[in-house]
């Protein structure tokens, strides 16, 4: 499957921003963040690039063209990775994919809010999968409205559903990471939280999102933790 998805990702890979929306009670998924050093690493020497894709499990599920999030095309060239957490717990990536591909993820467009009326982001991930939603060569509709978050990042969405693990969607969205980071040469102080974008006409400005990986509402240990894990997959790619 890893060919398949290599052939695709230079052009592929090539919620309101209530995104990280919120559906039903707090407290999914089984794990919790529990410290750790940024310098810790995946065990063995050097990864191929095929493996790592092996280990992401990633699928493509888009969008049409023309429809919903995708109805108008807005290039983009990344300089950015935003990461987000869904704060929905009673859906896992594949129901979040038909979400976007239904038009189910709907938000007011306004003068300074939502471009196009939908949401969407490049790809969610979940325990198990990895799922892409759009070309990273377009612009998503996940983080800022107008700003550069929207229209210089690729957004990746870390599902939270009842049941699931979240130590493994972690690892698996720094994996993703990394590999973002590789084909698109974003460094990795260009790899952000939700938080990082001030979203105009909101109190508070900026979202406490990955909620998860926030200390207090702000990126501190636990943020500097994942960049820890994303850059050591990158680090041996």
């Amino acid at each position: 499957m890893h060919r398949f998805v290599r052939i695709l990702l230079p052009t592929c890979l090539a919620l309101s921003v209530t995104q990280c929306y919120r559906v039903g009670p707090p407290g999914g998924g089984r794990d919790t963040y529990s410290g750790g050093s940024s310098q810790a690493s995946p065990s063995g020497g050097k990864i191929s690039m095929s493996r790592l894709y092996r280990e992401v499990n990633l699928k493509m599920d888009l969008v049409p063209r023309g429809t919903h999030g995708r109805k108008v095309l807005r290039p983009m060239k990344p300089r950015f990775i935003t990461i987000h957490s869904t704060q929905n717990y009673s859906a896992d990536a594949w129901k979040h994919s038909q979400a976007l591909k239904n038009g189910a993820l709907r938000s007011p467009k306004t003068r300074y809010g939502n471009r196009i009326g939908y949401l969407i982001w490049h790809f969610t991930v979940d325990d198990r999968v990895a799922i892409q939603h759009m070309p990273t060569s377009e612009q998503g509709e996940h983080a800022d409205f107008h700003g550069p978050g929207n229209r210089l990042s690729i957004g990746i969405e870390m599902c939270e559903h009842r049941g699931s693990s979240r130590s493994a969607t972690i690892e698996r969205t720094a994996k993703l990471t990394a590999i973002l980071m590789k084909k698109q040469g974003i460094p990795l102080r260009n790899v952000v939280p939700h938080y990082h974008w001030p979203r105009f006409g909101k109190h508070p400005p900026n979202k406490n999102c990955p909620h998860f990986l926030m200390d207090n509402g702000r990126p501190g240990k636990k943020w500097r933790w994942f960049l820890g894990r994303v850059n050591s997959y990158y680090q041996k790619l």
